[in-house]
């Protein structure tokens, strides 16, 4: 087993790699008697061919209903008689789960999930219950108008990349895929030369790196998996979509193709996105649960403090590929869309046009760098930054965020500005309701 250390300033992040593959991260941190434990594997959404979306998604929930050595109504109770938590998600890039107890629960974690990479069940009966517990979480997705028109937003945006198919799957792929489709991807992927395994909390880095060496030395490596070779061709004219259903509630969408997280524009797009609508965090896990401050937002003003809209958010999250900028807008009631598309395109393009100025610059790099803390409040989220950004991109990706913010100027947001911007690289999305049938709503209550 090969150790070594992370530089200097970032000394307490020690990293390991076991002779089956298997990279370890682990970081000290003896405030409080705890610690937490998440397992990321580099399986997400984007690696499923047509015909299997929807697999990454559903082998991580599969993962939750036992092991060889753990029966499914023990893996919650495992963790739980601790007083700790647990749980585990997939997006396009990465599958994940963790647990987060005190300290002397820290060899009940390991061993649960080494368990999950090597000695999943996969009972066919767990396998079809799981398809419709899927299911019916997609028609509940589809009947989220926001959550819906994301969907279709991202699907109309891409068109040779996976990352345009939701994570959750298409109906048909989950209608027909078979018990043996879920157990060879989990196979394929679940292996610990594709995985990061990260502990942070109140350790011993010597003594925890023995016991990660006892629960997961053993386990075999597996060929590498493939990786996603395809290129999302360069957008050439606007795309629109429009979806029309029974609702309450108009909302609009405005995407544009945006840089992967290492790519030199993606943080001052970022600072863009502050100026637009407000910093948000680079924490998948925890970052939108904090509202961004927006009261002097450019998109806020022309569109709240207006009242043509309710709501505005901006996303832009960190991919390994290049990915989208997402511009969120929630219509009050009455306002026609199209009034409110006037103004967000207004407000967009002279963002391109003029770029920002030096004052919101100032304060989306003070805000981002607030943000950033908030990123790293407890083991949890610590331990997420790591493993997250280990997935997509590397370790120093996450340390090196702050100072890549405070380092950009002026004119680089520009320039990303108006290559995201483009009005050739964004698509529109509408989901413009029409007139609740009476009683309907009655009905589903």
């Amino acid at each position: 087993m090969a150790t070594s250390s992370e530089p200097r300033q970032r000394a307490r992040v020690e990293s390991a790699i076991l002779a089956n593959g298997l990279k370890v991260l682990i970081q000290e941190e003896h405030t409080a008697p705890l610690a937490s434990v998440w397992c990321w594997y580099k399986v997400g959404s984007k690696d499923e061919r047509p015909g299997l979306t929807g697999l990454s998604h559903w082998v991580e929930h599969m993962n939750f209903k036992g092991t060889t050595n753990i029966p499914r109504d023990q893996v919650k109770g495992i963790i739980e008689q601790f007083g700790g938590s647990w749980n585990g998600y997939t997006w396009i890039d990465q599958t994940t789960y963790l647990e987060t107890a005190t300290r002397d629960a820290l060899d009940r974690m390991l061993f649960i999930e080494s368990e999950r990479m090597a000695n999943g069940l996969y009972h066919p009966d767990d396998c079809e219950s799981e398809r419709t517990v899927i299911i019916s979480e997609l028609h509940g997705g589809e009947n989220d108008p926001d959550q819906l028109l994301d969907q279709e937003v991202t699907a109309t945006a891409f068109k040779a990349h996976p990352y345009g198919h939701p994570t959750i799957g298409w109906l048909r792929d989950l209608e027909t895929m078979s018990r043996d489709d879920l157990y060879a991807y989990y196979r394929r992927y679940y292996i610990p030369n594709n995985a990061t395994l990260v502990i942070v909390g109140d350790v011993d880095t010597a003594e925890t790196l023995r016991r990660v060496e006892h629960h997961f030395g053993s386990i075999p490596p597996g060929d590498a998996p493939p990786r996603v070779r395809a290129i999302e061709p360069e957008q050439s004219g606007e795309r629109r979509v429009t979806i029309r259903k029974e609702g309450t509630t108009a909302y609009l969408k405005a995407v544009c193709h945006a840089p992967a997280v290492t790519d030199p524009q993606f943080y001052p797009l970022l600072i863009l996105d502050a100026a637009l609508t407000g910093a948000c965090g680079l924490n998948l896990w925890s970052s939108f649960r904090l509202p961004p401050p927006q009261r002097s937002a450019r998109l806020y003003r022309a569109l709240v403090e207006r009242g043509l809209a309710s709501a505005v958010a901006g996303a832009l999250l960190p991919t390994e590929h290049p990915f989208l900028y997402t511009v969120s807008v929630t219509a009050t009631e009455g306002t026609p869309l199209a009034a409110v598309e006037a103004v967000l395109l207004e407000e967009l393009d002279r963002a391109r046009r003029e770029g920002i100025t030096e004052a919101e610059l100032g304060k989306a790099k003070a805000q981002l760098k607030a943000r950033l803390v908030f990123d790293n409040d407890g083991i949890s989220n610590i331990a997420h930054q790591l493993g997250y950004f280990e997935t997509i991109a590397g370790v120093d990706v996450f340390t090196n965020a702050g100072a890549r913010i405070a380092a950009v100027t002026l004119d680089e947001v520009v320039e990303a500005t108006r290559a995201a911007l483009n009005p050739s690289n964004r698509t529109i999305g509408w989901f413009d309701p029409l007139p609740v049938a009476p009683g309907a709503l009655a009905s589903k209550r």
